[in-house]
């Protein structure tokens, strides 16, 4: 057993010390270091966004740059209602950037600056032949400084709270410290992932093992025309209720319900359990978002069987568009 435990402190030692390395090297060359391709992205929220409350009126996260006009990917949260974003150039100086474009179902964002930055893009690897307990590089803005070794600790489905599901996310450890936006880096200098989530599991569920989620690169690549063309996805957009929720003993307990929202229109409250959908019973978040979301578009009724103060009641949701209630500065 000990020997087992030591060959795994040295594997770990050999991951880290690869990752370290690679970038150490990478930093030497400005030609062919990644590090120089994100780039700091500050926005500001006007005051009646329906995101200030809970991200703030002022968003600080980094960006990677993917083409030589300016282009930059980052994580949607930090741009969502973006009254004016500021981006660094080669010479770290501030440049006006505008949103191109947002998706909800993956969480990225584009937004690209008023003119070129004069900084190499970072081409896009292939997320899915990144393995599990391969060694990567974590980044932040701050280049090297903000850089550092991790590995992937798992590869599996997320869902989030906010009506949020990913058939299958990264996850790295150590965490990163500022992981909005953060690039994750292949050992080729490539872009493998985007930043979204500080989280305790990152090996998996019920193993204490901090570190971060990663929203995969490959994620963009469907759906990278539509963004640049429309700023959304063609799509029709999945129904939308305004809700977020936990999972409590395979059941889904609301946690908070967004001011004006469906949710909030047809009389959830924190609390209540959610316990059918069009009659048919629900097991735990995953299943009840897949269950919503397959019931039609944004617009539909969405009937949900309620268990609020021991009573099941029949409550029905008018469910939305997600893009039309929040307040973008510019229609997407």
């Amino acid at each position: 057993m000990a020997n087992a435990l030591e060959a795994l402190r040295t594997a770990e030692a050999v991951l880290a010390f690869a990752a370290m390395a690679a970038g150490a090297a990478l930093a030497q060359d400005a030609k062919t270091n990644p590090l120089q391709s994100i780039v700091r992205v500050y926005v500001e929220v006007p005051v009646d966004a329906r995101s200030a409350q809970g991200l703030g009126r002022q968003r600080l996260g980094s960006g990677t740059v993917i083409d030589d006009s300016g282009l930059i990917i980052t994580i949607g949260y930090v741009i969502m209602e973006a009254m004016s974003i500021l981006v660094t150039d080669a010479a770290g100086k501030p440049v006006p950037a505008e949103v191109v474009g947002y998706d909800y179902e993956t969480g990225l964002g584009l937004v690209r600056a008023a003119r070129p930055l004069g900084i190499k893009p970072m081409a896009m690897g292939d997320s899915t032949k990144l393995a599990e307990g391969e060694a990567v590089i974590v980044a932040d803005f701050r280049g090297a400084e903000g850089a550092i070794a991790a590995r992937v600790a798992s590869r599996r489905e997320f869902a989030g709270y906010w009506e949020y599901l990913l058939d299958e996310a990264l996850f790295t450890a150590p965490p990163h410290p500022n992981w909005g936006g953060a690039a994750l880096i292949g050992l080729d200098g490539k872009l493998y992932g985007v930043g979204s989530l500080l989280v305790n599991d990152a090996k998996g569920e019920k193993q204490s093992d901090p570190g971060n989620m990663f929203v995969p690169i490959n994620l963009l690549k469907p759906i990278f025309a539509e963004l640049l063309a429309d700023g959304r996805r063609s799509a029709p957009p999945k129904p939308w209720l305004g809700l977020f929720s936990a999972e409590h003993q395979s059941r889904v307990v609301i946690t908070w319900v967004s001011p004006d929202s469906p949710a909030a229109k047809a009389g959830l409250q924190p609390g209540d359990f959610i316990v059918s959908l069009k009659g048919t019973k629900i097991g735990g978040v995953s299943d009840f978002y897949r269950k919503l979301w397959g019931s039609g578009n944004a617009g539909i009724p969405v009937p949900l069987g309620v268990l609020r103060d021991g009573e099941t009641r029949d409550i029905v949701v008018e469910s939305a568009d997600r893009y039309k209630f929040m307040r973008w500065h510019k229609n997407y």
